[in-house]
């Protein structure tokens, strides 16, 4: 497991993230050539079948629906707006990283523009590992774009190709996944940065 250093997961606002994201943000946070390069991402790493969006809103950013999109997220005003999603559940991973879904039950998880906000990311990567099925697919997107008072600190203090480094520590130290690979996605104002790691099979 990595050390981070002291500090690493503060943030300048520890107060409650309920009443943060309380109010809805029926907004775009990235711009439309970020859009367009998170979409293009999920769609060649195949998100597909059954789909968790983690710390998800009222837009999904897939091309196509897939079978059945569960959206978990801060805001209920904001997941009931998902014209994709076929679940809704309100749950703040800061709080309790713990999923409220049982072992091996979605083919595939997204994380768009969120996991700066994590404060224990290593335990909600290794909640999707075991949400996932065995070859399922974890994949993150971010931008340069956050939130700067809920960031957590050492996000805020490296840069984009730091950032995908930190995704990737993240996904080794939950110990259930495949070498994560990162791949950079636009070089609009908004870069797009796309790490994802495949669930290891059993015996892997």
């Amino acid at each position: 497991m990595t050390d981070f250093p002291p500090g690493f997961f503060d943030r300048d606002d520890d107060g409650d993230d309920a009443r943060f994201y309380g109010p809805p943000r029926l907004v775009q946070h990235i711009d439309d050539g970020a859009i367009a390069a998170v979409g293009a991402f999920y769609d060649e790493v195949g998100v597909t079948g059954d789909v968790l969006d983690l710390m998800g809103s009222w837009v999904s950013h897939l091309r196509t629906r897939p079978r059945h999109l569960t959206v978990l997220g801060m805001n209920a005003a904001e997941l009931d707006a998902n014209p994709m999603a076929a679940a809704r559940v309100v749950h703040d991973l800061n709080a309790d990283p713990t999923l409220p879904f049982p072992d091996a039950a979605f083919d595939t998880a997204v994380c768009t523009v969120s996991v700066d906000y994590l404060v224990r990311p290593v335990a909600v990567c290794r909640e999707v590992g075991r949400v996932l099925r065995p070859g399922g697919t974890f994949a993150l997107t971010f931008s340069n774009r956050c939130f700067p008072t809920k960031a957590i600190r050492g996000w805020l203090a490296a840069d984009d190709r730091q950032r995908a480094a930190i995704v990737a520590t993240y996904l080794r130290d939950a110990g259930v996944f495949d070498e994560p690979v990162a791949q950079q996605r636009a070089s609009t104002d908004d870069p797009v940065i796309g790490v994802y790691a495949v669930r290891r099979r059993a015996g892997g």
